[in-house]
């Protein structure tokens, strides 16, 4: 039998799970907890952070952090909705070339 792995991918935490034998399992993530925050940040030295070290500097790098970026898959970059998003995220959200909307630190 293939791995199997699950994955929930939510706008403010994100899950993971495997099957281990017959027994759904839910990963734990460096600090010891079963979810992670969906926050991903780019530091000035370039370095990327996921989850809650992404989330304790997000105050202090507003514009490199990306987070409710569930928000735009499948979204238009003209859709009201993103639209709205533009003027209240503090990093970028940008038209890709097919029109799709993508976020960018």
């Amino acid at each position: 039998m293939g791995k199997i792995i699950g994955i929930d991918l939510g706008t403010t935490n994100s899950c993971v799970a495997i099957m281990d034998g017959t027994t759904p399992r839910v990963l734990e993530n460096a600090e010891g907890d079963r979810t992670t925050p969906s926050i991903i940040a780019y530091t000035q030295d370039g370095e990327t952070l996921v989850g809650q070290p992404a989330k304790r500097q997000a105050v202090t790098n507003p514009q490199n952090t990306l987070f409710a970026i569930k928000r735009l898959i499948g979204r238009r970059f003209q859709d009201e909705e993103v639209q709205r998003d533009v003027s209240i995220m503090p990093f970028k959200i940008i038209a890709a070339d097919n029109g799709d909307a993508w976020g960018r630190s």
